[in-house]
């Protein structure tokens, strides 16, 4: 019995890699588009509406080349809103006296903070379970 292997000429081996990598981005960003989008609907659902403005500024963008996302608001309010401030700030390095302050209106109040709502935080945790299967259906329909 021999060891020797024959291979004849017709033997051809291809690499599939780049089709693996093209197939494994749009699972990827497919995911991320999805997750995105879920997770900012949520945090508009979890934030408390005086205007309506907060609410409606929040958004999601997705970069396809660096496989992240991004959700948030430009408001400065949106800070404020996750985090608090003044006694109420979420790691207790808010200011701790009360304090005045003129509304765009002229009228005068006095505030100890704004405890924080945490309307981003919550919305992730809320749906990261649902995001983690999502993601691997994803991935396994698009790997097959």
């Amino acid at each position: 019995m021999s060891n020797k292997i024959n291979f004849s000429s017709n033997v051809k081996f291809e690499g599939f890699s780049d089709e693996l990598l093209q197939q494994f981005k749009s699972a990827a960003i497919a995911g991320l588009l999805e997750a995105s989008g879920e997770i900012e609907a949520e945090v508009k659902r979890n934030t408390h509406v005086d205007t309506g403005q907060l609410k409606g500024s929040w958004k999601h963008v997705v970069d396809e080349n660096k496989l992240e996302a991004q959700i948030g608001s430009p408001l400065e309010n949106a800070i404020w809103e996750e985090f608090g401030t003044g006694e109420y700030a979420l790691n207790g390095d808010g200011r701790v006296t009360p304090w005045s302050y003129k509304d765009a209106k002229g009228n005068w109040h006095y505030t100890h903070g704004k405890k924080p709502n945490r309307a981003l935080f919550n919305a992730f945790n809320t749906k990261k379970t649902k995001i983690q299967s999502m993601m691997s259906k994803k991935f396994k329909e698009r790997m097959k």
